[in-house]
């Protein structure tokens, strides 16, 4: 209990002796806090103003849709307007601007080019707009001169300076864009033709062993193989049609023999030619049984028949007469028919033996086709693999190109993303620098402190005593008693004059401070 009471007391001593210090030294406080704050707030209307321009650009959506048109310039608009900017604040263009506008030729120091672009650089500020999904959609652009004329005019060029890059960088990209694929399109073109021709000239030197003739190769040969079968199968006719016209020439050759007759009073050859009779009869009989009249042996057989009949027909019918005086048959037209027959049927086995070389050569050959069809089909795959991929790269590039080209002439026509003025290059009535009330209100802090910092320093120097607690300290032995203050009548009235007048300079002084504030908030 008696802790807690000494600790009061002590806080109350504290207090006390602060307020003492306070009353003390308020005039230090007060001289320092009104001149820190006149040399701020005085300092906020030596400074030369400077005065901020902004606008607004909007950046609006192609007013084509995408579904029909796709546009082929990046779509990162942020990448894109980090690229104008870096264009538009070129030392070229920067300082086509300052020469055009007189730009910080009123400064105090002459300024080379590069100084006054970067002067130019420094005062130039882009402020992204971005919308809830993270995206661009608009940007502020800001200058700051000492004219707030010329600010507007020099922010409203460099809007102009945006609009017409974006524009120019579009179509430019628009236009690099399609010509790349132009380029890509016409080398492709050429690789193309060059494997074409390759095709074609393998198409050309392997005639008739490619894989797409197989089946007429196929058919091809089964005919020819039909052609051969039907060729042998004549020449093995031609060849008994051969031996039956000897056989013929033969027995017509003993008919000379006919000259004397046999007993039974017929020429002697007859008997040979009704043996032959018998048996072409014998072996048309057999065939008969198995086949009809139209089948070519039967066909034949009736004809070779016919034949030996009207031999046998002459030699009887020639038989009365005899023979002529040199022994020779009295009709040598028969056999010189048979011999120019026989001579034909020589003719004929000879072309058909002509024709069954060139068939079987024609055979060789197919079969050689058929056998170089794979390896053929190997080699044009390798070819047409190539082929196919390059005529699908073609068909990719010329969709992309057409597609390019159509972006383009959208870009030319300025139906494509670009930016447009919201809000024109503002007028700046105040300074944007020195903001005037808020130097009044960095000058009140810095004269509070400046003012704690003079009056701590005399209260640290002055070594005079101000309490009795103070004087007790010092005395070596404890006060036996006190003598009281006796004010004197003038001494009241000097601690009221004091006291009255140190009242009238703060009152002084806040007003000022007031005044100063609310100036600085008209006039700002």
């Amino acid at each position: 209990m008696v802790d807690h009471l000494d600790d009061d007391e002590a806080v109350q001593i504290d207090l006390k002796h602060y307020l003492r210090v306070a009353r003390r030294r308020r005039l230090h406080f007060l001289v320092p806090l009104f001149f820190g704050w006149l040399a701020v707030w005085g300092a906020s209307w030596v400074l030369p103003p400077r005065y901020r321009s902004g606008t607004l650009i909007l950046v609006e959506q192609p007013t084509m849709p995408k579904d029909y048109v796709t546009p082929n310039v990046s779509d990162d608009l942020q990448e894109r307007l980090q690229s104008i900017t870096q264009q538009i604040l070129s030392r070229t263009r920067l300082l086509r601007i300052i020469d055009e506008r007189h730009l910080y030729a009123d400064t105090r120091a002459q300024l080379s080019p590069d100084e006054k672009v970067e002067r130019m650089r420094k005062d130039i500020d882009i402020e992204v707009v971005r919308d809830p999904q993270n995206r661009v959609d608009a940007f502020n652009v800001y200058y700051v001169g000492r004219n707030p004329r010329v600010a507007q005019q020099v922010t409203s060029e460099l809007t102009d300076l945006f609009i017409n890059e974006n524009l120019e960088v579009r179509q430019q990209q628009s236009e690099d864009t399609t010509k790349f694929l132009e380029g890509q399109l016409e080398t492709t073109r050429g690789t193309l033709a060059e494997q074409e021709q390759k095709i074609r000239e393998f198409k050309a030197e392997h005639v008739g062993e490619l894989p797409a003739q197989l089946e007429s190769n196929l058919q091809i040969l089964s005919g020819v193989q039909s052609q051969l079968q039907t060729e042998q199968d004549s020449l093995n006719t031609a060849r008994q049609q051969r031996a039956y016209l000897q056989s013929l020439v033969d027995l017509y050759r003993v008919g000379a023999k006919a000259a004397s007759p046999t007993p039974n009073g017929a020429p002697a050859g007859l008997q040979a030619i009704d043996q032959e009779l018998d048996r072409l009869k014998a072996q048309l009989a057999d065939l008969s049984s198995r086949y009809t009249e139209r089948h070519p042996d039967v066909r034949k057989l009736h004809d070779q028949i016919a034949k030996t009949q009207r031999m046998r027909d002459q030699i009887v019918g020639d038989a009365p007469g005899g023979v002529q005086a040199d022994g020779s048959l009295p009709q040598p037209s028969v056999a010189a028919q048979l011999q120019s027959q026989l001579q034909s049927n020589q003719l004929e086995i000879a072309n058909r033996e002509n024709s069954i070389a060139e068939l079987k050569a024609k055979v060789n050959a197919y079969q050689g086709r058929l056998n170089q069809e794979p390896v053929r089909e190997q080699q044009l795959a390798d070819l047409t693999r190539g082929y196919d991929q390059l005529k699908a790269n073609y068909d990719d590039l010329l969709k992309k190109k057409n597609e390019s080209a159509m972006a383009t002439s959208m870009e030319l026509l300025q139906q494509g993303e670009r930016f447009r003025i919201l809000d024109p290059p503002s007028l700046p009535l105040k300074p944007d620098f020195p903001n005037r009330l808020k130097f009044c209100s960095i000058g009140l802090g810095v004269g509070i402190v400046l003012g704690l910092l003079v009056a701590g320093l005399f209260e640290m120097t002055d070594d005079r005593l101000y309490s009795e607690q103070a004087f007790k300290n010092l005395l070596p032995v404890p006060v036996i008693c006190e003598i009281p203050v006796i004010p004197a009548p003038f001494d009241g009235r000097a601690q009221f004059r004091t006291l009255w007048r140190t009242w009238a300079l703060t009152a002084a002084i806040i007003a000022t401070i007031l005044l100063g504030s609310f100036f600085s908030y008209l006039h700002g």
